[in-house]
């Protein structure tokens, strides 16, 4: 079976927007990191789709340079968010106003 192209880049989009208003809400630092997860997935899939349509090897090659970036991303943002926790006891990002050194 195969899905048009246009589907899958509308899927692409409500992902994108689900992660959009995900980083937009705030609620927490958790949360805003796999909002930013998300929006970086669905940039793969429409990346994946357009190598797909023009069969063009490219796309998946970007999809695995993403995915380096979201490993190194997630890495770095569950370390930063673990240590505002253990100074703070906070993940709210609105209560961060002033860090401290």
């Amino acid at each position: 079976m195969i899905v048009p192209m246009e589907h899958v880049l509308i899927f692409a989009a409500v992902l994108f927007l689900i992660g959009l208003v995900t980083v937009v809400a705030r609620r927490s630092l958790i949360m805003i990191l796999l909002g930013v997860e998300v929006m970086l997935n669905a940039a793969g899939v429409a990346f994946v789709a357009g190598a797909l349509r023009w069969w063009d090897i490219t796309g998946q090659g970007m999809v695995l340079f993403i995915m380096a970036a979201a490993a190194a991303e997630i890495a770095v943002g569950l370390t930063l968010v673990f240590n505002i926790w253990w100074r703070t006891k906070n993940l709210n990002p609105d209560a961060l106003t002033r860090l401290k050194g």
